[in-house]
């Protein structure tokens, strides 16, 4: 009888590829959680109440925009240069300075009358992440304009300044813009 000197190595490489699997397994599980999930907070709200009920939202803001209009008063625009690669055009952005900041807001009726008994909130935020989020749910009426308290703003970087009035429970407008603090 003759030996059989041939090793196979079969066994030996589908133990190395399980164990290459579980690794790569474990690996992309531990990764994944390690990364923070950030809520979007469009309208001012958690996404899921946003998504259940954003059919009467989209005509609560056509009723709105359709009486009245919102504008930000008092700040420095940044001029956008649009993309030539794109075909959508960049709006302006606010320009913000280091350290204290107010934005100040006027709700009017389209004929021009100033509204001073709206419900007004705001919202100074960072569009990846919640952690620098200032939300003031009373913003004060003063001088022909909601005016927010001084903010603080350190970071350089992109937000957006959003804005909820509310005039009666029917309509509700949405103002958002965006704004960068130059490093």
């Amino acid at each position: 009888m003759e030996k059989n000197n041939k090793k196979t190595y079969w066994p030996h490489m589908i133990l190395g590829f399980l164990i290459i699997g579980l690794t790569l397994g474990y690996w992309t599980v531990k990764s994944a959680s390690s990364i923070p999930v950030q809520e979007v907070n469009k309208y001012m709200m958690k996404y899921q109440k946003a998504d259940l009920g954003i059919n009467e939202i989209i005509e609560k803001k056509q009723a709105f925009d359709k009486e009245y209009t919102i504008a930000l008063k008092d700040v420095e625009m940044m001029v956008m240069t649009d993309n030539v690669n794109s075909k959508i055009p960049q709006p302006n952005a606010v320009t913000l300075t280091k350290g204290d900041n107010q934005f100040s807001y006027t709700v009017t009726k389209k004929d021009g009358t100033l509204v001073e008994d709206a419900n007004v909130s705001f919202l100074l935020t960072r569009p990846h992440t919640v952690k620098d989020d200032v939300m003031i749910e009373h913003v004060a009426f003063n001088n022909g304009k909601y005016t927010t308290p001084a903010l603080d703003i350190e970071n350089p970087g992109r937000y957006t300044l959003q804005c909820r009035v509310k005039i009666n429970d029917n309509e509700i407008g949405y103002s958002e813009l965006t704004a960068y603090l130059k490093p």
